[in-house]
């Protein structure tokens, strides 16, 4: 389970061995020899050199960052680079393992909390109602208690009277540790950082979250935005085996606090990732945020757009 004991393990690396293992052993036969994956960076002049940037990408598909990150290895221009993933990756202890060696960053959901933390007391998993209720219990959303309501207080009643109060408390930590994490990557480790701020898989492209924008505003980094084309029709299913195909990744210019991003500067000290900034500075992170995201959808081929519309 990804808690904040895991992610105090955690130990990233300004040379990942994992992916250098990853590109040479698996990439490189599945792109060169056994199929034929012709990746494409277009306009990569637009990525800083001699310094740590945050890339802002859509996510089609479980694996649209491997492309990525393979062609900027080959190219030897660029630091490498650790990922924003979820952490319901890491149930396979094995993967797990081969996750950290790759230099990657779980971050935990509310959601997933709820979940692992149901399993540990039960042994069984969650009920999608019950995990929906429960979930609107803990966020304080639920206005009165029907049989499905009475079923989740019960669930936390027996899972502890503070659970509720258990559950706000570790998903505090785990982000307060996953923001330490994201700090040293990118301010000490000095890589970069790829990010999805989708939040989830999706061909066209859906609103984003704003964790990014925080983390821009909180350390000063540049946003660098990357629109990902094709990738879902080169990794087709859940296994990490790439068709043959063309994947096109396109480069915005970069986003800064100190140009296109100064309106939504954030001039104190704030708490990185947390519920009391969210509220308290919810404005600029959506600002930032609508910005990035706009810039994406203008360099995504027309299937991927939000307004495309087939026909």
């Amino acid at each position: 389970m990804i808690d904040i004991e895991y992610l105090k393990k955690i130990k990233l690396v300004s040379e990942p061995f994992g992916q250098k293992i990853v590109a040479h052993l698996l990439l490189l036969p599945n792109y060169s020899i056994f199929q034929k994956v012709d990746i494409r960076i277009e306009n990569h002049e637009r990525i800083p050199r001699g310094e740590s940037v945050i890339f802002a990408m859509n996510h089609t598909d479980r694996f649209n960052y491997w492309p990525f990150q393979y062609k900027l290895l080959k190219m030897r221009e660029f630091p490498f680079t650790t990922v924003w993933v979820k952490a319901k990756y890491y149930k396979n202890a094995f993967l797990a393992k081969g996750l950290d060696l790759c230099n990657l960053i779980p971050v935990p959901s509310m959601g997933y909390l709820i979940e692992e933390y149901y399993r540990k007391k039960f042994n069984r998993k969650m009920d999608k109602g019950l995990y929906r209720t429960v979930r609107d219990m803990i966020e304080g959303r639920l206005a009165e208690a029907g049989p499905q309501e009475r079923a989740a207080i019960e669930a936390l009643q027996a899972m502890g009277e503070q659970f509720t109060e258990f559950v706000r408390l570790q998903y505090e930590g785990v982000m307060e540790k996953v923001a330490e994490l994201s700090r040293t990557a990118l301010c000490e480790r000095k890589l970069n950082l790829i990010i999805f701020p989708e939040g989830t898989r999706s061909v066209k492209l859906a609103e984003g979250r704003t964790g990014l924008a925080q983390l821009a505003l909180h350390t000063g980094k540049r946003i660098v935005p990357v629109a990902c084309n094709n990738s879902e029709m080169v990794y087709r299913g859940s296994l990490p085996f790439a068709r043959s195909g063309r994947i096109t990744y396109r480069i915005g210019e970069p986003l800064s606090v100190n140009d296109q991003l100064k309106p939504f500067r954030i001039l104190e000290p704030f708490r990185l990732l947390s519920r009391e900034s969210q509220l308290r500075y919810r404005e600029q992170f959506e600002g930032v945020t609508r910005i990035v995201m706009e810039s994406i959808d203008r360099m995504l081929d027309a299937k991927y757009r939000r307004d495309y519309a087939a026909t």
